[in-house]
């Protein structure tokens, strides 16, 4: 859904286009070639991020469902969690895991994007990271330049163990394999500091047990299971300072467990593309049952209830929950924005600003990167709109939704025509409805965005719950400043909820 995040009386001020922020310089910078650092970026952190569909995100202003990354056709659920990794930000504990790809096609069409195994050992301190082969970190663990090939590393840059290419390939069941070797081997150490724990204090010697078992539970990131066990030996022992209570049990790792929870979630996620919600929550929560320390399911019933059904004390309860636990990045991240995005439309902006932000701090999603565009620019801070909206643009400059959220910011700031050509061309998506009736109001073509407003509200959102929240917001959202007295929007928004401020009748946004 789209917001307008604060100053509800003041309108939203353009970009100017003749700024070196602008949007001239944007849509240059879209269509020209970028400089040998942007395209790293891009292709290390951004390709590997974003499920490979055309319609990612979809929904009001900002988008959302689909897990927080995206609807189509998509049966990908298991996204792991890839981020860039430079020299300036190293890995802090436990292992990660680097990945040198050969270029922008092997990053697309990698086998290493998905995959349960990796996802969740990334919530046990894993760092799943993609590195430039020409960076220094690439220099230091690929000297040769063969690539593509993946390293295991420990938090102090020691290599445990590398993955070569096979005919120019790595293949994501040779990657787990050897994670899950490495973690097990780890595992099994802890396992025999907790015998020789147990022996030293059935020896008498307390104090040596004690120090031992305590070294178990630091490992609590990467080992909750024995981390646990260890806090009720030590409890045993007369130190009652931990709670073993509090220490959550490591997510389920059987590949028939496994096998069946990716099923199930796939079904869910092919419910969802169909609008078939109530049965997509089936399948979702069937596969929480299956694994409750598994938080991907939790972070697709989030965003069914909070996007497309409107139970936000549903959705917020599961939010909280994989706030709560350990989580991946892209769980949290998610878990986060959708905190961030309810806590706004309910009046706290500042509380769902900092919500907003640490979702991205979390891992970098295009529906928070548009939706701080939307804030900051209704703050009068161009530098930060404009900033946030490349920023989601970067993620996938040629994503239809992308797209079609940065038109309906060109169309207020002199852009009108390339607006118009972005809106023209995505018509037929139906989840961008609003911003496509953005698009037109900002142009002075009224029925159009009447016509496409009455199409989000009535034919996409499917529950009342959702359509009451987005009429109330397309009521005080500046894009459609122009119609806030048309009778015929009037009655067309009749339904919104009244949470939000009105704005001033009087005034009129700049770019209208």
């Amino acid at each position: 859904m789209h917001f307008v995040p604060r100053r509800l009386l003041k309108a939203m001020p353009g970009i100017d286009p003749e700024s070196e922020v602008g949007w001239a310089a944007l849509e240059y910078n879209l269509r020209m070639k970028t400089s040998l650092l942007q395209r790293v970026v891009c292709l290390l952190m951004i390709y590997v991020l974003l499920v490979p569909q055309t319609w990612a995100t979809c929904g009001g202003g900002g988008g959302g469902g689909m897990g927080g990354m995206g609807g189509g056709s998509s049966q990908q659920t298991y996204q792991v969690p890839w981020k860039l990794i430079t020299p300036q930000e190293p890995v802090k504990e436990g292992l990660a895991v680097y990945w040198f790809p050969t270029g922008k096609q092997e990053v697309e069409r990698s086998s290493l994007r998905e995959s349960r195994t990796l996802q969740l050992y990334s919530q046990q301190c894993v760092t799943m990271g993609i590195v430039d082969a020409q960076s220094t970190l690439g220099q230091k663990y690929v000297p040769d330049g063969k690539l593509p090939v993946a390293v295991l590393v420990q938090a102090d840059g020691t290599v445990v163990t590398k993955l070569e290419n096979q005919n120019g390939k790595l293949k994501v069941g040779d990657l787990e394999k050897l994670v899950e070797s490495e973690m097990k081997k780890r595992e099994s150490a802890l396992k025999e500091k907790m015998e020789a724990a147990k022996a030293k204090a059935k020896a008498g010697d307390n104090q040596s047990a004690i120090a031992e078992l305590k070294q178990v539970v630091e490992q609590k990131c990467m080992f909750p299971g024995k981390a646990k066990d260890a806090v009720k030996e030590l409890k045993k022992l007369g130190v009652t300072d931990l709670n073993a209570e509090a220490m959550p049990d490591g997510p389920n790792f059987d590949p028939a467990v496994s096998a069946r929870i990716q099923k199930t979630m796939s079904m869910g996620l092919a419910a969802e593309n169909d609008a078939k919600y109530t049965l997509a929550q089936k399948y979702y929560t069937a596969a929480h049952n299956l694994d409750p320390n598994d938080p991907t399911p939790l972070r697709y019933l989030g965003e069914l209830y909070r996007h497309h059904t409107g139970e936000w004390d549903k959705a917020r309860t599961t939010f909280n929950a994989i706030l709560a636990m350990p989580a991946d990045p892209l769980s949290r991240a998610v878990a986060l924005h959708g905190l961030g995005k309810m806590t706004i439309h309910e009046g706290d902006f500042q509380k769902g600003l900092g919500l907003m932000e640490a979702s991205t701090q979390e891992f970098p999603l295009a529906l928070a990167y548009r939706n701080l565009a939307v804030y900051w620019n209704s703050e009068g801070d161009k530098v930060k709109a404009d900033q946030y909206t490349r920023q989601a643009l970067a993620l996938d400059p040629k994503e239809p939704f992308n797209l079609i959220f940065a038109a309906a910011f060109m169309a207020g700031n002199g852009h009108g025509d390339e607006a118009l050509k972005i809106a023209k061309d995505n018509e037929a998506i139906l989840c961008a409805s609003y911003n496509l009736a953005a698009i037109y109001a900002q142009l002075g073509r009224k029925e159009k965005a009447l016509s496409l407003l009455k199409r989000h509200f009535f034919e996409y959102e499917r529950y009342q719950s959702v359509r009451s929240k987005e009429m109330m917001e397309a009521r005080v959202d500046a894009v459609f400043a122009s119609l806030y007295k048309d009778p015929q929007f009037v009655a067309l928004t009749s339904g919104a909820d009244g949470r939000l401020p009105l704005p001033a009748m009087g005034s009129k946004p700049a770019g209208n």
